[in-house]
């Protein structure tokens, strides 16, 4: 493997995993830094994210309409509403429109299509080819979330195994339209519609609960 083909792989592993944690950051510092060390990421390896493609926005809208659907009804089954309530709030320093709005998609869609899809995964396709390509550039995208696992409690493996597959989805659209705007759509959709269910599975979670409970929780906390 070239030296410029292992820095591309190994810089985005260690700023998510490594770089990044040790800055201490708060949330809206870390979109900052994302949106930064992404964009210097792509300027230094030739990133090629073709974001006015026509084609790939067509393909994203697309895509992200048939989340949309899902996660609508979703809505619908009473066992996935008490799953969402349940689940840990990812970014409770900040209101949902905030984190749907300018987290999500630049701190973590905009940074991670334009590093992975749009920049390292064309340059892998070069060295490799599409198909070796496409398992190593969505390999790197599952240890990218190494740090992400464990600082909300999630299983490390089961995080890199999921996104790896999701990176595998991603760069399939990446290819197929040729442009980073598909699949950043879709990942959009995906990460803020997730992001709105689950706080509204919270809000009626709460809704729902009996006075009883809401006081016996209020005692034991005194």
């Amino acid at each position: 493997m070239k030296a410029r083909t292992l820095a591309a792989v190994t810089a985005p592993v260690l700023w998510n995993n490594w770089l990044l944690p040790h800055l201490a950051l708060d949330r809206r510092g870390r979109t900052v830094a994302n949106t930064v060390a992404a964009t210097g990421y792509a300027l230094a390896f030739d990133g090629r994210p073709n974001w006015l493609s026509g084609r790939g926005l067509r393909y994203g809208i697309g895509c992200a309409g048939v989340v949309a659907a899902g996660y609508a009804a979703a809505l619908l089954i009473p066992p996935v509403r008490r799953a969402l309530g349940d689940t840990n709030d990812r970014a409770p320093d900040v209101g949902t429109a905030e984190w749907v709005a300018v987290h999500i998609p630049l701190g973590t869609v905009y940074a991670e299509e334009l590093i992975f899809r749009g920049t390292l995964e064309p340059l892998l396709d070069r060295e490799f080819g599409r198909t070796a390509g496409s398992v190593a550039g969505a390999s790197v995208f599952g240890l990218w979330h190494v740090h992400p696992a464990r600082a909300t409690g999630d299983n490390v493996w089961g995080t890199v195994g999921l996104t790896g597959i999701s990176g595998l989805i991603f760069g399939a659209l990446y290819r197929h339209t040729g442009s980073a705007v598909a699949p950043a759509l879709l990942h959009w959709a995906v990460n803020a519609g997730g992001a709105m269910l689950s706080r509204r599975g919270r809000v009626r979670r709460a809704e729902v609960r009996p006075p009883s409970s809401v006081r016996a929780e209020q005692q034991t906390s005194r």
